[in-house]
């Protein structure tokens, strides 16, 4: 978000009860998005997460620190509502948009996260196109993650490992977040992270929704047809993604190095592999195993050349992260 975090000693227990909460639950959301689409329309499943969300973080805030809290200048307010767009209604609604769907065509919840991965790689791209000179390691990882990105894609055969339409959603998603954690350090954005990323989640949220009446998401549509399995995946979104693993990401760049909370990048997406593949039967092949070691292996180059020389740390977006969910 633009502003720093001092950061003030924790026992290694906590710190490492916080990380556990920001591995798990985030890696979590990708298998959580697949089951809430099942009988959600994508769009507004995505729309209703993030403005509850918004809704019980503002009042949070009200409760604890007065009137005042929420309160931003104009320019603050429209930051934030670009961020919030980019992030929210671009990358996290086009994840949620691919991960719909028949089997056929929809991308499965571990290789949506893998491929949502490359956000750190882009991010670098961004940064050398703007006049900025990332470290010689830092290319290197980008390289052999794009590498990763091309093997895990790449036909085999007959057959693809990824819907290849499905994958350019996710990249394009990717894209939109990547724009995003690229602007929110250079745009004016409120001082308070908690507070920047409740109108970044109003914001998204109403794009979101204005996308799913575009595509008439609403004709037909009964809160009464949604299964008990996706109100619960939904509800999981709202609590255990937008609020608890944002509070503790939070938390941890209070309290720990940004080198250690950066490892959250390359870790997610192992386990929303694993949990894809233990919990819904998601093909695990070779060419996932090899493409996706590949993506990570470039991911942990990337955040390990570039987080140790960072002076504090920044809440990049919506619940405070480059390339999460």
């Amino acid at each position: 978000m633009g502003s720093s975090f001092s950061r003030t000693p924790a026992g290694p227990a906590l710190v490492w009860t916080a990380l556990a909460l920001v591995y798990v639950l985030w890696g979590s959301t990708y298998l959580g998005i697949r089951i809430a689409v099942e009988s959600w329309p994508p769009f507004t499943s995505a729309a209703l997460r993030f403005a509850v969300a918004a809704l019980v973080l503002a009042a949070v805030l009200r409760l604890r620190r007065g009137p005042g809290a929420l309160r931003v200048d104009r320019r603050q307010l429209s930051s934030a509502a670009l961020i919030g767009v980019l992030l929210l209604a671009g990358g996290n609604g086009l994840v949620v948009l691919a991960e719909s769907g028949p089997p056929a065509t929809a991308v499965p919840s571990g290789i949506a996260a893998l491929l949502v991965a490359t956000v750190p790689l882009l991010v670098a791209l961004l940064r050398t196109a703007t006049g900025d000179r990332p470290r010689g390691w830092t290319m290197v990882g980008v390289t052999v993650g794009f590498l990763g990105l091309v093997l895990l894609v790449l036909p085999t055969g007959d057959t693809a490992a990824v819907p290849l339409a499905g994958a350019l959603i996710v990249v394009a998603g990717a894209v939109c977040w990547s724009v995003g954690s690229f602007l929110s350090g250079r745009l004016r954005m409120p001082t308070d992270p908690f507070v920047a990323t409740v109108y970044e989640m109003v914001a998204g949220a109403a794009a979101l929704a204005g996308l799913g009446l575009a595509r008439n998401e609403l004709r037909g549509f009964s809160p009464g047809d949604v299964t008990g399995r996706s109100w619960a995946a939904l509800a999981y979104l709202m609590v255990a993604g937008s609020l608890v693993a944002f509070t503790a990401y939070v938390w941890l760049l209070h309290h720990a190095p940004i080198s250690l909370v950066a490892t959250y990048a390359y870790v997610n997406p192992v386990v929303a592999v694993a949990l894809g593949a233990l919990l819904v039967a998601e093909p695990v092949t070779a060419q996932v195993l090899v493409g996706g070691a590949v993506i990570v292996a470039g991911v942990a180059l990337v955040v390990s050349s570039e987080r140790p020389r960072q002076p504090s740390g920044k809440v990049a977006g919506a619940a405070g992260k480059p390339a999460r969910r």
